[in-house]
């Protein structure tokens, strides 16, 4: 496989699920979140391309984390909707980066989206709703 392109670090919040899913990278220098993640074999489906629902799962993650994290203290939230737009495609071994937007983090709801890159072509984009959850 490829190298991790320069900048990106390890996802610094994980789970059983993204542990599963990953290695999962953030890029630490940019001013949103983007997260990147190397397709491999386990992320395929029979046609050797990221299967739509890995993809589905990074735009949950990305763009909750990028909602959650946009504010201080982080604001607990959980995704009530999500939508995918699938316009391309990413094949084993294609770095796939996620950027995202958040648009507004109410005081019951967040809204978020994202763009799926490989290169410089964007393959899918997401935007979702989150409900923010009482402490």
């Amino acid at each position: 496989m490829s190298a991790i392109p320069e900048g990106f670090a390890p996802l610094l919040r994980t789970s059983p699920y993204t542990e599963l899913l990953g290695p999962i990278y953030q890029n630490t220098e940019s001013t949103g979140l983007i997260i990147g993640l190397r397709i491999e074999n386990k992320h395929c489906n029979a046609r050797g391309l990221a299967h739509g629902g890995v993809l589905g799962t990074l735009a949950d993650i990305a763009m909750g984390y990028a909602a959650a994290f946009s504010t201080e203290p982080p604001t607990m939230m959980v995704t009530a909707s999500q939508t995918m737009d699938y316009v391309g495609k990413a094949e084993l071994g294609d770095w796939v980066e996620v950027h995202t937007d958040v648009h507004k983090v109410g005081r019951s709801m967040a809204f978020t989206g994202c763009r799926f890159y490989v290169g410089a072509r964007c393959i899918a984009t997401a935007s979702g709703v989150f409900s923010v959850v009482s402490a």
